[in-house]
């Protein structure tokens, strides 16, 4: 019995890891995490509600897959990315997904494509609160569960892996033009046209989403709004300069 409550806390915990990285991928994404600068567990954990080790251990992750770097007895870093890199992530993900887009719409899969509805809606109503994380993460889950249809599950692997390594900057600016709600909107048309089984067109509107995405990426400001420009190498948390991550955007969970 001590034994099986031990894996059941383990597993709690893992599960908990999991969410934080989640949240972390997202704050990064967004461009609440900037790139270059330190971010220190603890007071990340303070943003989340979390303690310390849940946090460190996602940071792991995140190093893991390159997305942060360890600084030794500070914390972590944020890597650096590219325009060239945006690029190439884009150029990758437009090779696999917009000919998956058309194989799906061609599969006469009805019922699952408007399972997917809920998402596509949650997407809009996100761009249009302001929700920037809510954003992300519908927008996550709907691109990888449509793919998802298509049944090859090391392809929805592979395009899940070049999503956590881009990167959107000036989101929030973009909301609040309103350009962030008709980026949103192209997922209920592509949405339409595969249920419509217009596979050519499907892959026109896929094409057209991945391209204006980029150009979001292009216009997004790095140096971030309302964040000022901190100096490289400053150690960042959840104060006034840290990132915007709400801490809603994970479940209530006791200190560990």
């Amino acid at each position: 019995m001590a034994r099986l409550t031990s894996l059941n806390v383990i597993s709690a915990q893992e599960h908990l890891r999991d969410q934080v990285a989640n949240a972390l991928r997202a704050a990064l994404i967004a461009g609440e995490l900037r790139p270059g600068l330190i971010y220190s567990a603890p007071a990340l954990a303070s943003e989340f509600g979390v303690s310390a080790t849940p946090v460190r251990e996602a940071m792991l992750d995140l190093a893991r897959e390159g997305l942060v770097e360890a600084v030794r007895n500070k914390g972590f870093r944020i890597t650096e990315l590219t325009e060239q890199d945006l690029d190439d992530f884009t150029e990758l993900r437009a090779m696999i997904e917009v000919p998956t887009v058309g194989r799906i719409a061609g599969m006469g899969k009805t019922r699952e494509l408007e399972a997917l509805r809920p998402l596509a809606s949650a997407i809009v109503d996100a761009a249009r609160e302001h929700d920037i994380l809510g954003y992300l993460e519908a927008d996550r889950r709907f691109h990888l569960e449509l793919l998802a249809l298509g049944g090859n599950r090391r392809l929805v692997e592979e395009v899940a892996n070049l999503r956590k390594r881009s990167r959107l900057f000036g989101l929030n600016r973009l909301a609040e033009t309103g350009q962030l709600v008709t980026s949103a909107e192209e997922h209920v048309q592509l949405l339409d046209l595969m249920v419509a089984g217009d596979a050519r067109r499907a892959e026109v509107c896929m094409l057209a989403h991945m391209s204006h995405v980029r150009s979001l990426w292009a216009d997004g400001d790095p140096t971030g709004d309302a964040l000022g420009q901190p100096a490289e190498g400053d150690v960042l948390g959840a104060g006034e300069d840290g990132p915007r991550a709400r801490r809603a955007y994970l479940p209530p969970q006791p200190k560990a």
